[in-house]
Order: C-alpha cells, then structure tokens, then sequence
C-alpha cells in the first residue's frame, strides 16, 4: 500500500487501510473503493493522508502502534469523560472514575507497546477524524509511554506517566470550544487564556483520587521549557518535572504532524527539523535526541524524490538509522514508470538522499541530525 494526500485521490482508486469516524467506529474498509463523493467528504473532516492499495507495493504492510480495539475503547473513555467535564452542570465536581477508567486504558496501551517488536514511532493521525483534543490525548500517551519503556521505566513509573500524558490537556475542557478552534491568529489576550489550561488541568487532578501527584504535574508542566521561557511559571532545568519534558517533546510533536483548522499537518520530518531548533533550549537534548531514534521519519509508504530525480515509495525503516530507509523505485528521472521496480537501501548507498516528500520541499536530513 502507499500513503497519498488526499489531494492527490482520484476515483477509483481503493482503500488500503480502513478509515474511523470520530466514534472510533470504522467508516470505510480496506479496498474500498473511493468516489468523487467519500473524496470530499475525506477533505471536509480534515484528513490530509491516506492509505491506498497499490500492486507495486502490496507487501508494505503498515502494523499500527496499538491495537484498534484499544484505540476505539481509549478514544470512546477520552471523549466520554472530557464531555461531561465540559458541561456547565457539573463544574467544580470531582471525578473519581477518571482514575480507574485511565490506569486501565494505560495498562492496555503499555500491553500493545510491548508486543511490538522494535516499535517506533508512527504517524497515528493518518486514516482517523476524531475530534482533536481527544485524538491528541492518546496520540500524545502512546508516543510517551513508548519513549518511556525504551529509557527504562519500571511498570509502576509508565502508568504513572502514561496518565499524565493521557490527561496533559484536560484544562481545555473548561476553555471556550470557539477559542480552541478558532482559525485565525489568537490575540493576546485569547493566548494568555489558552495557556490558563495548564493551571486549570492541575486543579482538577490533583485532588482527583487514583490519579497521583506526579501525573497531575505533566498537565501542570508539559509548557515549561528547559530555558525558562515556557509557561505557566517559568521554570527551569531540573526544576520541571522528568515527565514533562517527556510530554513537552510529544505534545510539540504530535501538534505539529495533526490536521488544525488554521494549517495543514506536518509530517514527521518537518516537524523533528521544528523540535531541533530547540534543542537545549526549550527541549532536552538527550531526551530529543532519544525521540530523534524511534520516530519514523519518513512514514512507510510515503512517495518520496530522490536527488538523482527517481521517484519511489518508503517500503522498510531501518531501527537504527530510520532517516536512511529501503525506496522502492517506481519512476526515472523523466518521470517515467518502471515496469520492473526495484529497491535502493539508503543505508547503503550514502550518497543518495530523499530531497522531497509528496511533493513539498525541505532541507535534507542531514540538517537535523
């Protein structure tokens, strides 16, 4: 399968993986096939990628960081719970399911996590139109927790940041819907209230019973920056918590490569260019460059151009070089098709490099490493 913009669909072609709706329920299946109707459809609900069957490429086979069920059962608590909390009627309650309904979803995640064998870190905004608060929530707890198990956390500390990442962002349930989706520049004024939700998330979790201090302090912290330039107080260094400067790095990350109703996603190599302008200073070098080494830069099945004018598709990342992956070669440099494809391992051949991605420009890798 390949992974296109959904710029570039056309009728005709066919699904190569399915398609969820904000419910998390599957909205369209593999090989389903797609008209001039579910295109727009697809552009209207935000999507900017999908997955389509491809002959020259059905052996890419893309295996998601979590299982769907566990994705459909996070994103169905997520969106239950942060509901009710926006609710007018039921301000200033505490809630005490939020505990036990979000350890048992972290443990779940954590379960995924480890039966995959070398996993990294892969674009899960890709093929799903849930609504972005909730989406990012998980997307922000899978990303960490999976950092968390390759720096060496026991059991007890992943749930322990596995919540926090979950619930970073729980303060904007008490912010105005409008304001968080507006689609022009914020005022001054409008950013200073937006950034009241990570002293709002603070205060309804740290009261909250089965949810420990220390996850309480990511939603607190996770805007601080090693520099003392984030907010809400302006700490530094050390004086922020290990575990948010762990979310600092996902949240950023995950923001970036996500659909927003005032720009389009980035993909992951736009967004690790963005991050390392803030090494050392707003992010942790070690901790940057840890997320650098498992983070798939170069999604499986993105079109890419490489400098000698050929153009292919990403078909394997390599774990311990992932920004020198396997291209299969569909085009010459004419732009010709090959009826007879082939692949080029940029592990080994150094002097060949991807100079552009579905279309878009950038600098080449070596300007982030």
């Amino acid at each position: 399968m390949r992974l296109i913009p959904v710029s570039s669909l056309k009728p005709g072609m066919k699904l190569g993986k399915k398609i969820y709706n904000e419910e998390g329920i599957i909205l369209l299946s593999e090989n389903a096939e797609l008209s001039e109707a579910v295109i727009r459809r697809l552009r209207l609900h935000g999507l900017d990628f999908v997955y389509v069957a491809d002959s020259r490429t059905d052996d890419v086979v893309i295996q998601d960081m979590i299982e769907d069920e566990t994705r459909r059962r996070a994103l169905q608590e997520i969106r239950t719970s942060f509901r009710k909390l926006t609710e007018p009627s039921v301000k200033g309650i505490v809630y005490p399911f939020l505990g036990k309904a979000f350890t048992g979803l972290v443990e779940s995640i954590m379960d995924d996590l480890s039966s995959r064998e070398d996993a990294m870190i892969m674009m899960m905004n890709i093929n799903s139109m849930d609504q972005y608060l909730y989406r990012h929530s998980l997307n922000v707890c899978v990303y960490t927790l999976l950092l968390g198990q390759i720096h060496g956390y026991s059991k007890e500390e992943l749930t322990l940041l596995g919540l926090g990442a979950m619930l970073h962002d729980i303060g904007k349930t008490k912010l105005p819907i409008e304001l968080l989706n507006k689609p022009s520049k914020l005022s001054e004024v409008e950013f200073n209230q937006i950034k009241q939700h990570t002293q709002i998330g603070f205060q309804m979790l740290k009261d909250e019973p089965g949810i420990p201090l220390k996850s309480a302090h990511c939603a607190y912290q996770h805007h601080e920056r090693i520099n003392g330039e984030g907010y809400p107080r302006g700490l530094k260094g050390d004086e922020i918590s290990e575990f948010a400067r762990w979310i600092a790095i996902t949240d950023a990350y995950d923001a970036m490569t996500t659909h927003r109703v005032y720009r389009p996603a980035m993909l992951p190599h736009q967004a690790l260019e963005v991050l390392y302008t803030g090494c050392g200073e707003w992010y942790e070098k070690s901790k940057l460059e840890l997320f650098r080494d498992h983070v798939a830069i170069y999604p499986l099945g993105m079109t890419v151009t490489l400098n000698t004018g050929e153009k292919g598709v990403v078909v394997k990342i390599h774990k311990d070089i992932p920004h020198r992956p396997v291209i299969r070669i569909l085009e010459d440099p004419l732009g010709a098709e090959l009826k007879s494809p082939y692949d080029v391992d940029l592990k080994n051949q150094l002097s060949i490099v991807i100079t552009k991605v579905d279309g878009m420009e950038f600098k080449t890798e070596e300007s982030v490493s």
